[in-house]
């Protein structure tokens, strides 16, 4: 039986049900996808990329996970402002923004994928898994993401 770390042993802090993370998120549509990483490993970068390919803005630097029997939800904290961080330009504007959406996607920037075809990862959500991206120094990241989460994966 294979081991599924918990995502959140990666929590900042939690709240009753809610755990925050120190990350980003962006959603396709009602999926989102929570992008962690150590500062300065791309969070905001790999954000603005998804959004520039039509993904919108959920939170930069912070955002909240509650986890739940029908799939864990992401949603940006109350006070949050609808602005995001380009290293670099300066603090952008973040245009649209979605407030709550479903967990869909989690990408790790802190850990490469050495397999050119690799095997599925996935993280425990409470009582569920998501799906899991080893991301880090991954330039074709952003597209492969949407076409992920449009289309899913051929391979079983």
């Amino acid at each position: 039986m294979t081991h599924v770390p918990s995502l959140t042993d990666r929590a900042a802090s939690c709240d009753g049900d809610r755990w925050f993370f120190r990350a980003s998120a962006v959603a396709l549509g009602q999926n989102a996808v929570l992008i962690l990483g150590q500062p300065g490993a791309g969070k905001s970068t790999l954000a603005l990329s998804l959004m520039a390919f039509g993904a919108t803005y959920v939170a930069d630097d912070g955002v909240w996970l509650e986890p739940r029997l029908d799939g864990p939800v992401l949603s940006r904290p109350a006070a949050a402002p609808p602005m995001i961080e380009a290293r670099g330009v300066g603090i952008l504007n973040a245009g649209d923004v979605v407030d709550r959406a479903r967990l869909a996607l989690v990408v790790d920037l802190d850990a490469a994928e050495s397999d050119r075809l690799p095997v599925r990862h996935a993280v425990a959500v409470g009582p569920t898994e998501s799906p899991l991206l080893q991301g880090k120094d991954n330039p074709h990241l952003a597209p492969a993401i949407l076409q992920l989460l449009r289309s899913g994966r051929a391979e079983p």
